[in-house]
């Protein structure tokens, strides 16, 4: 089982987010998961000009690095999203990427995959950055099992302080691959997400026959 964390932090390798991150995906090695960790400042994102190119093949008119790191999350079983908390928000290299992910979240192109979100910050605003990446997973018919966020104070000796619960998240979602996990809440509102995605799919069958039929042949389309 693969475990792709995604990392919007600016700071990379000196990064207190990097690093409670990393204490997931030790957890999941733990639990025999294979794990890689990706920083988006080493990769060309482009923002999103809200084009619509990519309605008509999937294929967005920029060619930077973004395409092949959704191909990397499609193969892996379990996406992390990391981020420290800029302005009680996620970080812009996070915002931007979120964006690119317009044709994967209509698509549902990572459904039935398991992730979790890490959000450090100073002092407030981490538990809302875990909520609202968590939400982005579900767009992405992801379902979550949870999230950590830290408050530093300042201080990067506060993020070893919980390396033990972010290895046990870690651990959870490892076994969530291994033997499922189910939550209806967040199943319900992914279903809602398609419901509003079907129509789109609908309009475009014509051009793009592939994914409508992947639709039609997951039930998702009568």
């Amino acid at each position: 089982m693969k475990i792709l964390a995604i990392n919007g932090s600016p700071r990379t390798t000196r990064s207190t987010t990097r690093r409670l991150a990393q204490f997931v995906l030790d957890g999941a090695a733990e639990a025999g998961a294979e794990t890689e960790m990706i920083d988006l400042c080493d990769l060309r994102v482009t923002p999103c000009t809200a084009c619509e190119g990519c309605s008509f093949n999937g294929i967005c008119v920029y060619d930077d690095d973004v395409p092949v790191l959704v191909e990397r999350m499609k193969d892996a079983d379990a996406i992390i999203f990391a981020s420290p908390v800029y302005i009680d928000n996620v970080s812009g290299q996070m915002k931007i990427f979120f964006d690119r992910l317009a044709d994967a979240i209509h698509y549902q192109v990572l459904a039935g995959k398991s992730g979790c979100s890490v959000a450090t910050t100073h002092t407030s605003g981490g538990d809302e950055v875990v909520a609202y990446q968590n939400h982005v997973l579900n767009y992405l018919a992801v379902v979550s099992v949870g999230g950590i966020s830290v408050a530093t104070g300042g201080e990067s000796s506060a993020v070893d302080a919980r390396e033990g619960a972010a290895q046990a998240l870690g651990k959870k979602l490892a076994g969530a691959i291994a033997n499922g996990f189910s939550d209806p809440e967040q199943e319900k509102e992914i279903a809602g997400n398609r419901e509003f995605f079907r129509d789109l799919v609908e309009e475009n069958k014509d051009f793009r026959t592939e994914d409508y039929e992947r639709w039609v042949k997951l039930g998702w389309i009568g």
